[in-house]
């Protein structure tokens, strides 16, 4: 008889807590949360190749491509959360930062059981993007393996699109078909076989790191402070107007009263109390600077 496949490292048995079951909850709170450290040491070991995927990403999106994210399961809600907060956090454009999920939107809240399997179908839902070029797609699958998602891959590098993919299993699939390959080799999970665990946190991790240095490279922090993120609500206007006092030395009214004349853009009002010109000014200076507030502070 041929001999039986290798089980995937997310998917064979782990050799400690056998006894999990066992467990008081107290021990099970300190195994569960002790484990994850693996998350954070197989991301650590990817920063070389998460760093050149940026590199290699960041010329398309200045010249306005986009982030195209593929998933199924855990991995494609990820995705789905990555695109989500980018918006607010850094205020990148919707249309600019777009997943597809194996199932459809409805998959986000219940699982669609056999969608990952379907190859053509991710092929259909990244060219229905219409990619180009300009875009850079992420493939995002805890085994390596998944069909839908090497089809969305497939879709982005036949339109010439950057490709990029995220795996926890040493020689996975959707990293040989991509241009950059991002290994996090999490191992085996304490539940055996439930990549919603360490495996998924290491691509959580991975993708917050990703989008938010490419975030920092086009400008959109300034030393370590969140300057182009949206004011949506209360908590986020109270935001807004502390982190135009520390960029500004401003006090509270007179950074408050600038955010109100700039629709509570908090790089636009940090240079407009600091060069002390008014809102239209202040953003053609960052305009010329392609919005490098450090630079639009410093001209001459």
């Amino acid at each position: 008889m041929p001999d039986s496949p290798q089980p995937l490292n997310t998917e064979a048995p782990s050799e400690h807590h056998p006894d999990l079951d066992l467990y008081d909850s107290l021990r099970l709170m300190e195994v569960f949360i002790d484990d994850q450290r693996a998350a954070v040491a197989a991301v650590r070991a990817a920063a070389p190749a998460l760093a050149a995927a940026v590199d290699a990403a960041l010329p398309r999106l200045v010249a306005g491509g986009r982030l195209l994210y593929a998933g199924a399961g855990t991995s494609g809600r990820l995705g789905v959360l990555d695109s989500v907060e980018l918006v607010p956090t850094f205020s990148w454009p919707r249309e600019r930062a777009v997943a597809v999920l194996a199932g459809g939107e409805g998959a986000m809240f219940v699982a669609v059981e056999g969608a990952e399997d379907d190859e053509p179908q991710g092929r259909r839902d990244l060219e229905a993007l219409a990619p180009t070029p300009d875009d850079v797609v992420i493939g995002i699958a805890a085994s390596g393996h998944t069909p839908y998602v090497l089809g969305a891959l497939a879709a982005g590098r036949a339109a010439g699109a950057l490709t990029v993919a995220l795996a926890n299993n040493p020689g996975a699939a959707v990293l040989a078909a991509s241009d950059h390959p991002i290994l996090l080799d999490t191992g085996a999970e304490v539940i055996s076989g439930s990549t919603r665990l360490k495996a998924g946190t290491a691509q959580k991790i991975a993708l917050n790191s990703f989008s938010s240095a490419l975030m920092v490279r086009l400008h959109k922090v300034h030393g370590n402070l969140m300057v182009d993120m949206k004011a949506t609500n209360a908590k986020l206007v109270r935001r807004a107007v502390a982190l135009t006092m520390r960029a500004s030395a401003a006090d509270e009214p007179a950074a408050r009263a600038a955010l109100e004349r700039c629709g509570f853009h908090v790089k636009t009002a940090i240079v407009m109390l600091r060069r002390a010109i008014d809102a239209e000014a202040a953003r053609a200076l960052l305009a010329r600077h392609a919005g490098n507030l450090r630079r639009a502070l410093a001209e001459r």
